[in-house]
């Protein structure tokens, strides 16, 4: 599954000293703002930026003056938790979201069957693009040229071709069409269609004639806006992407709703087909729901087809497709490179996982879907295999399970895996006729990772918080230190947010890895137009923000819980140091020895244990911060 060539040779930095953090989160953020009704209804506003954090808890120890010597090394975008949306396709079951409304810490896994935003996701999509375009010739921190971006999965949210087809297109910068069955008006739940009209979704037109007004309207106080349901359908010509793009599989990418198995011959049925079902059948109970939380396969196809309907227009372009599908679809692209990571062995034997090389970087892409269903993931056997093989290929030398160092491969690379799920989201073992031999947890992929000093970085999705956290080899080990495992926020919930990496040598023996959030290119606000994708793409934001089921978001930190995704401080602008592996600059790879990155200023405690410093943007120094914000 390897990428025989280096698809994205690490280039040199157009200036010395350059520094490109105007319109990132380093330069201002977006927050919350103060409520505007008495429904708790909150605008978007721009404040004060966030300086880098350097984080030493790896252990490495770098020379205050490293700025001065660094050689940037590679540089890249992350994408990730698109969830591009058919919001009218009668496969959805958003009727099932409201039983997690205004439930904190909701026992069934509903709550993402709906959202208030979710007819503006290939908006959001263009308006990222549109952001990372502007880094693609340099990068914040060094202003190194991108050689690629990465999405990390779940580039579509129901595993629909029509889906899969917005987003390649999007990417690649054709004119898209975000609209699905009847091009003349909306279906879906979100319209006025009296004999199926629910006060649980926001309806933007307003309230029709002698029906209740809704729950979004009453209660959260949001706005209405008549023209959304046609301006969101509208077509628009993409920008596409800059750099090369590459792609994996998400749990979204290979389940109905991210959790149902698609091998059930009812649900291609019903996606093409013309009867949406609206609510829930009339006998079903609260533990019918528990089962189908459960995948209950018998009882998902009830809440398919038995429920209460209404009749739309049929399309065959809203079929289900499995992953070899999904593989072959990459290969139907204008954008690079061919494929966008998949090989032809992926698309022969259904697999979706491959490695790539990147200057002195190799990317080693898992698949952690579990076909067998549910949201979080796992690694099948062979799949476990092939990455041990990987990681040894790609270091000369790696600790044995007894602790002691062994000979591995030929060369020495950087390694940086990525993947779908985090470490902490990968235990799903369940086992189906296919692939009936136990699975790996996320666990065990992070025992096999620490053996090999050369594996620097872990980076993901899924959780849709943006998170960082160092995974250190336990003691004692001849070995310290560890690997950094970077998660980003998603593109559908709020903040909707990007990552750009990083990768620079400080040729003191250790590396820095930079991260810097990326805002989309909307503005705070939309101003109360809807006429180019920009604009909706605003609005996207602030309905996201007020959805009212992450008022009760609880994060797993101490944050507010309406901002509670954006995550702490020290897991968005950051340096992250670890040990260099093995000499790195000087190895052949295509690299500068111009500095591009601002002066360190200080080292401060931070939560008692990590080490961090402020960075200042041009050589200005910030004062320390710590905790939530």
């Amino acid at each position: 599954m390897t990428v025989g060539l280096d698809l994205f040779p690490a280039r040199r930095a157009v200036a010395a000293h350059a520094s490109n953090t105007a319109g990132t989160t380093v330069e201002f953020t977006r927050l919350v703002g103060p409520r505007i009704n008495r429904g708790g209804y909150r605008l978007i506003v721009q404040r004060q930026g966030e300086p880098y954090l350097v984080r030493t808890e790896l252990g490495a120890k770098a020379a205050a003056n490293r700025a001065a010597a660094r050689r940037p090394l590679v540089a890249f975008a992350q994408l990730t938790d698109l969830h591009l949306i058919d919001a009218q396709s009668p496969a959805r079951v958003e009727y099932l979201d409201r039983y997690s409304d205004g439930k904190a810490g909701a026992a069934l896994p509903l709550s993402s069957a709906w959202r208030p935003q979710e007819t503006l996701t290939l908006q959001v999509l263009e308006s990222m693009v549109q952001a990372v375009n502007r880094y693609a010739k340099a990068s914040p921190a060094a202003g190194l040229p991108l050689s690629f971006t990465i999405s990390t999965g779940d580039n579509v949210d129901n595993c629909q071709h029509n889906e899969l087809r917005w987003g390649i297109d999007v990417l690649d910068g054709q004119q898209v069409r975000p609209d699905s069955g009847n091009f003349h008006r909306y279906e879906g739940v979100q319209d006025g269609y009296l004999p199926t009209y629910s006060p649980k979704y926001w309806h933007p037109g307003g309230t029709p004639a002698g029906k209740p007004v809704d729950q979004a309207l009453a209660r959260y106080g949001y706005p209405t806006i008549p023209s959304l349901l046609d301006a969101c359908r509208r077509p628009f010509q993409a920008t596409g992407l800059a750099t090369p793009w590459l792609t994996m599989y998400g749990n979204h990418d290979g389940l109905v709703q991210g959790n149902i198995p698609v091998d059930i011959p009812t649900i291609n049925r019903v996606a093409i087909g013309s009867k949406k079902v609206v609510a829930l059948p009339a006998d079903f109970t609260a533990d019918d729901l528990v089962k189908v939380a459960a995948l209950d396969r018998s009882l998902i196809r009830d809440i398919l087809t038995k429920g209460p309907t209404r009749t739309v227009t049929a399309d065959p372009n809203r079929r289900v497709v499995g992953i070899k599908d999904v593989v072959a679809e990459h290969f139907t692209t204008t954008g690079r490179p061919n494929g966008h990571g998949y090989t032809a062995d992926n698309r022969s034997q259904g697999t979706a996982y491959y490695t790539f090389d990147s200057g002195p970087m190799t990317g080693i892409v898992m698949d952690t879907t579990n076909s067998n269903g549910s949201d979080d993931g796992s690694l099948d056997q062979k799949q476990f295999a092939w990455l041990k093989s990987q990681l040894i290929a790609n270091s000369r030398r790696y600790l044995a399970p007894n602790g002691q160092f062994v000979r591995g491969g030929s060369r020495d690379r950087l390694l940086v895996v990525f993947s779908h799920h985090t470490s902490d989201t990968m235990a799903n073992l369940t086992t189906g006729s296919e692939d009936p031999g136990a699975r790996i947890s996320g666990t065990d992929v992070v025992a096999l990772l620490l053996q090999f000093p050369n594996l620097v970085m872990w980076v993901n999705g899924h959780t849709h918080i943006n998170a960082i956290q160092p995974i250190t080899r336990p003691l004692p080990t001849p070995l310290p230190g560890g690997f950094w495992e970077v998660n980003t926020a998603s593109h559908v919930d709020w903040p909707q947010q990007a990552r750009i990496i990083e990768i620079l040598d400080n040729r003191d023996g250790t590396l820095s890895i930079f991260g810097t959030i990326i805002d989309s290119a909307a503005k705070e606000s939309y101003g109360h137009r809807t006429d180019t994708p920009i604009q909706l793409a605003s609005l996207s934001r602030e309905l996201a923000v007020n959805d009212w089921q992450d008022r009760f978001y609880t994060p797993p930190f101490n944050s507010p819980p309406a901002d509670g995704r954006r995550g702490r401080v020290e897991d968005r602008n950051v340096e992250l140091l670890v040990t260099s592996p093995f000499p790195v600059s000087g190895s052949g790879s295509s690299t500068s020895s111009s500095s591009n990155t601002p002066e360190i200023a200080r080292d401060v405690a931070l939560g008692g244990l990590a080490a961090a410093a402020v960075v200042g943007v041009g050589g200005l120094a910030y004062a320390a911060r710590r905790g939530s914000d």
